[in-house]
C-alpha cells in the first residue's frame, strides 16, 4: 500500500477544494467549518492543499453544481497554484462530474467528499474484512460514474486496489488491474463482493452467537473519528489497539474483554468512525460491521468536547445511529479530552437521549472509575431477576448459568438448585421452564 508524505513533503499531489452551501439548507457545519474538515480529509490522504473557494447557493445548479462564473474563477485558480486535484465539498452527481470534467483538461482530476473519504479507507484497511467492504464501497460509487476517473483507474494495471499497489489520491481503486472495464463486468464484480461479504456476515453473526452464549455483555464505541475511541479502548482494556491523532485512524474493529467494578466483564467493541456526509455506499459496504452496533446492548457515545464542533459532530453521530435504525438504543455520552478544556464542560445538546454522561480524558485515564460505574449500572437495569428450580439431573442447565455468571444467590435442596438469576431480559426466556412462582416449579422435566 503507498503511503503519502503529508502538507510539508514535496511528494504529496497538489489539491484545491471548494466548498459548496445552500442559502436555506439544513447543515451541522458552515461552509468554512466544513471546509477546514474536507482539508484535514485530504490531508490525511496525503494531498497539499493550496488553496480554496466557497460558495453560497439557492439552488444547485443541474449541470455544474455551482454556477459557471464561480467555475471558471475556480479553475483559474486551480492553474494559477498548479494544483492537480479539484476536490468538492459534496458528493458529485455523474453529471456534474462529466460537465465539470470536460473544463478541466488532462492535467487536473475531480474528486468529492465521498471519494476522497474511500481513498482514506483503501489506505487504512489491514484486514481482508475491511479491504472487501473499501473495495465494495468503491465500485458502488464508481459504477454509475465510469468516465474519465475510470480510465485513471484502469490504466493502472498491476496495482493493488484497496489491498496495496501505488497511485495518487482517488486512485486506489479495485479496477487498477483490469485495462478495459464496462458497466457488466463492474456489476459482475459488486455481485462476487456481495456474496464474499455475506460470508463475513454469517462468521461475525456465528462469533456474536459466541459471545452471546459467553452471557458477556456487548458494549460497541461510536462516535465521530478522531473523537478518541481507540484511545479509550486501550485505556480501559490495558490493550494495544492502533490509535493517532488523525481522521479515521483505525477502520477495523476490535473487541477487547473489560472489567466492571461490580465484578462483571464486558465486551467492548470499536467500530469505525462516522463523520458528516459519510458515503451513502459505506453503509451498505459496512453492514457486517455496523452490525456490531445494532446487536450491542449498549453504545458509548465518544465525543470530543475539546473540539470547537463538539455539538455539531454528537449531532452528526445521532443521525448516522439513526440511519443504521440505532437510535434507539440505550447509551452514555463519553465526553472524552476533557484535559484540552480548561474551566466549566461546555453544554451540549441532546442530553435527554442517554442513559448516563461521563466526562474523561482516555490519554491521561481520568474518569474512567465513574465510566465503568455508570456502564454497570446501565447494564444492570437492562437485566431481570428470575427464581429458578433446576434438578440436579439439569447439571449442564446449573453449569451454563454459572459460566455465564447469571446466579446471584443459590441454595442447594434434596432435589437441585435453588436460585436467583440476574439475567438480560432476552434471555430469560430460555430458563423460565425452571422458574419457581409462590413456591410452585414450573415445568422441571428434561424432555
Amino acid at each position: 500500500m503507498m503511503t503519502h508524505q503529508h502538507s510539508d513533503g514535496n511528494d504529496c499531489e497538489r489539491g484545491f477544494l471548494v466548498g459548496v452551501g445552500l442559502r436555506h439548507g439544513r447543515t451541522l457545519l458552515t461552509i468554512e467549518d466544513s471546509l477546514r474538515e474536507l482539508k484535514m480529509l485530504a490531508e490525511t490522504a496525503g494531498i497539499a492543499v493550496v488553496g480554496s473557494a466557497s460558495q453560497l447557493v439557492r439552488q444547485i445548479n443541474p449541470k455544474t453544481l455551482i454556477g459557471a462564473g464561480k467555475l471558471d474563477e475556480i479553475l483559474d485558480r486551480v492553474a494559477q497554484a498548479g494544483a492537480s486535484i479539484l476536490v468538492f465539498d459534496d458528493e458529485l452527481s455523474p453529471r456534474h462530474q462529466r460537465e465539470i470534467e470536460k473544463l478541466l483538461g488532462e492535467s487536473v482530476r475531480l474528486l468529492d467528499r465521498s471519494a476522497l473519504i474511500l481513498d482514506i479507507f483503501a489506505q487504512h484497511a489491514r484486514t481482508s474484512e475491511g479491504a472487501l467492504q473499501v473495495e465494495l464501497a468503491q465500485y458502488e460509487y464508481l459504477r454509475p460514474r465510469l468516465t474519465r476517473q475510470w480510465t485513471h483507474l484502469a490504466r493502472q494495471a498491476g496495482g493493488g486496489g484497496a489491498r496495496g499497489g501505488s497511485g495518487g489520491v482517488g486512485l486506489r481503486g479495485p479496477g487498477e488491474t483490469q485495462l478495459e472495464v464496462d458497466r457488466r463486468e463492474v456489476t459482475r464484480k459488486i455481485s462476487k463482493l456481495k456474496l464474499d461479504l455475506e460470508q463475513v456476515r454469517a462468521h461475525r453473526n456465528l462469533q456474536r452467537q459466541r459471545r452471546r452464549r459467553s452471557g458477556l455483555p456487548l458494549v460497541a464505541l461510536v462516535g465521530y473519528t478522531n473523537a478518541g475511541k481507540s484511545t479509550l479502548i486501550n485505556a480501559l482494556s490495558d490493550s494495544d489497539v492502533y490509535a493517532a491523532d488523525r481522521l479515521f485512524a483505525t477502520l477495523d474493529p476490535t473487541t477487547r474483554r473489560v472489567n466492571l467494578p461490580d465484578g462483571g466483564k464486558m465486551l467492548l467493541s470499536d467500530t469505525v468512525g462516522f463523520i458528516q456526509k459519510l458515503p451513502t455506499t459505506l453503509f451498505a459496504a459496512f453492514r457486517a460491521t455496523l452490525e456490531e452496533v445494532v446487536e450491542a446492548d449498549l453504545l458509548l457515545h465518544v465525543a470530543d468536547i475539546s473540539h470547537a464542533n463538539a455539538d455539531q459532530q454528537i449531532e452528526a453521530v445521532e443521525d448516522t445511529l439513526a440511519e443504521i435504525d440505532a437510535s434507539d438504543m440505550p447509551r452514555i455520552l463519553v465526553l472524552n479530552k476533557i484535559d484540552r478544556v480548561h474551566g466549566k464542560l461546555p453544554p451540549v445538546g441532546l442530553v435527554d437521549a442517554y442513559a448516563g454522561i461521563a466526562p474523561i480524558s482516555a490519554k491521561e485515564r481520568t474518569g474512567l472509575n465513574h465510566l465503568l460505574s455508570t456502564i454497570a449500572e446501565t447494564l444492570a437495569q437492562q437485566k431481570t431477576l428470575l427464581d429458578v428450580f433446576v434438578p440436579y439431573q439439569a447439571g449442564q442447565v446449573y453449569s451454563e448459568l454459572n459460566d455465564k455468571r447469571y446466579i446471584e444467590t443459590e441454595a442447594t435442596c434434596e432435589d437441585g438448585w435453588a436460585l436467583t438469576l440476574r439475567l438480560p431480559i432476552e434471555d430469560s426466556d430460555a430458563y423460565r421452564r425452571y422458574e419457581v412462582k409462590e413456591g410452585v416449579t414450573r415445568d422441571n422435566s428434561l424432555d
